[in-house]
């Protein structure tokens, strides 16, 4: 599994050492957010999406962490003052939520929530 990394602060040093250490891509996506063009993307090329085509799966997948994490929701008083904590909280939420999915694509006629692959 590839381990989290929270960037605290919008620098380009913090966004390199991102990038440095994050499994490689031939390609990446992002908006024209102007940090992302001075960065180095090495062995792949960035490319500044006109459209939502190539980030709305990740557009989609931050909406369903910000509804199922309170800690994540914009503009919230829940937040996690521990970095573990809300790597933990991701954590669960992506084996519930995988689980979920792939019970799914088993069983598409059987309606499923993630809360029902919560261990108790």
């Amino acid at each position: 599994m590839v381990g989290w990394q929270v960037l605290w602060q919008r620098e380009q040093g913090s966004f390199q050492a991102l990038i440095d250490t994050s499994p490689k891509a031939r390609n990446y996506f992002s908006d024209e957010f102007p940090l992302y063009g001075t960065l180095v993307y090495y062995p792949g090329k960035l490319t500044v999406s006109e459209g939502k085509s190539d980030t709305y799966t990740v557009e989609g997948v931050n909406a369903d962490l910000r509804h199922y994490l309170a800690r994540l929701v914009r503009r919230s008083r829940c937040f996690s003052r521990c970095p573990q904590a809300l790597e933990n909280a991701i954590k669960l939420l992506v084996y519930c939520y995988n689980s979920r999915q792939l019970y799914k694509h088993k069983y598409p006629n059987y309606s499923t929530h993630v809360i029902d692959f919560v261990s108790t």
